[in-house]
């Protein structure tokens, strides 16, 4: 920073320092002024004149008034404007104490409006300058004359423009605040968004592996010591199971990784393809389950495959630990129109804890996941026993607002 880039920022600082300095200029360029005079009596050479006591007083005034020009602009105006007519109308010979009136008049024209600058401009330049023809003792087309006239007009002028630029480069500067506050609210948005989306496949993920784990864990403790081999069997399906849960949570961790972390696992996201490796886990874990589809040929986007395996495995983790041992599902994967439809039937009791009664959140997760992508999902108990998931999700993907529409919650994971 320079030295005069420091000085700058140093009298923004202090402004009252700043008008005191102005003031002080202001009063030794006119008593510079007042000491000669241009209408010398040698061929209009310029001579040294004295002026009056009462023009330095005046002028001492003026320049004094102007240290108040920020706190009352238009008080200041007027004091100072009055200092300026007395003497134009009184002193001979005449003293530049309109140069104070000048200030002030460009101070009001700053720190107001353009109307009220445009009215306190024009009353005076027509107060000091009609007064200094009229009243002088000079004739009225004298230069001094038509220089109060000029010097009022330009400084009502600049004034202005000074407050039209300060308004404009404070219009642009609040615009770029706004856009830069806009910029971060969208990224805090889409950080929310992130977060959630991958809060919802860890529910998937921990739900649907630790309920298998679970069981086949009960299974091998039952069956440990009559019948070993089958207890070994459950134990290789829970170490299967363990292992395709920290697959999965380990490439969705490995979206949080950064630029500078070992590269994630690319393990393609999981989809109906993987349906029946799905389901054979279930049976692993004792659950009979019926798959139907008629789906054939159909190929859907990244985000619709995704919600649907999910929808998928969250019904089932639910049948699996709500619905009893010898409960039944029934998983249909149907193409209606423009439309992919997945139904998930079970013949359990139907009843469950709900997110009221401190269950978790597999159902409503479920929902915004099939919302999230432009879909509809509906959840309740069936006529006769049992529990029904069904959502319909658009084959192309377009995420809407709005909530899930469905029947009240009966049983989450």
């Amino acid at each position: 920073m320079t030295h005069l880039q420091r000085a700058r920022c140093h009298l923004k600082a202090h402004p009252l320092a700043l008008d005191v300095a102005l003031a002080g200029a202001v009063l030794v360029c006119m008593l510079a002024a007042s000491f000669v005079d241009p209408h010398g009596s040698h061929g209009g050479a310029w001579t040294a004149r004295t002026p009056d006591p009462l023009s330095l007083f005046l002028m001492v005034l003026g320049a004094a008034a102007l240290i108040l020009r920020r706190r009352d602009p238009v008080k200041v105006l007027a004091f100072t404007g009055a200092a300026s007519l007395v003497e134009s109308v009184t002193a001979d010979p005449r003293a530049p104490v309109a140069m104070s009136a000048v200030i002030a008049l460009y101070t009001v024209a700053s720190a107001t409006d353009r109307p009220t600058t445009w009215r306190v401009g024009l009353v005076t330049m027509t107060v000091l300058t009609g007064s200094a023809m009229l009243a002088g003792p000079l004739p009225w087309y004298a230069q001094e004359n038509l220089g109060i006239f000029a010097w009022t007009g330009m400084a009502a002028t600049a004034g202005d423009a000074v407050r039209s630029r300060r308004a404009f480069v404070g219009a642009i500067r609040e615009r770029a605040e706004r856009a830069e506050r806009t910029r971060e609210e969208e990224a805090r948005r889409r950080v929310a968004e992130e977060r959630l989306r991958i809060a919802r496949d860890l529910h998937d993920v921990v739900a649907h592996h630790i309920a298998l784990v679970n069981v086949q864990a009960g299974v091998a403790a039952h069956v440990m010591d009559k019948r070993p081999d089958q207890a070994k069997e459950a134990l290789a399906h829970v170490r299967e199971a363990s292992r395709s849960a920290l697959n999965e949570l380990r490439a969705t961790v490995g979206l949080l990784r950064q630029s500078g972390d070992p590269e994630a696992p690319t393990e393609p996201a999981p989809g109906l393809h993987r349906l029946d490796e799905l389901v054979g886990t279930f049976h692993n874990a004792g659950l009979q389950v019926e798959v139907a589809r008629a789906d054939q040929g159909t190929t859907l986007p990244a985000a619709i495959d995704l919600a649907a395996y999910r929808v998928i495995q969250e019904a089932l983790t639910n049948v699996r630990k709500h619905a009893g041992g010898a409960a039944k599902a029934e998983v249909s994967v149907v193409r209606v129109g423009p439309n992919i439809e997945i139904t998930v039937l079970d013949n359990g009791p139907g009843q469950g804890n709900g997110p009221e009664d401190g269950g978790g959140h597999g159902l409503l997760g479920m929902r915004e996941r099939v919302t999230a992508v432009g879909g509809n999902c509906s959840v309740g108990p069936r006529y006769g026993g049992g529990f029904r998931v069904h959502a319909i999700l658009p084959l192309k993907s377009s995420a809407r607002a709005g909530d899930g529409a469905g029947s009240p919650v009966q049983r989450t994971a």
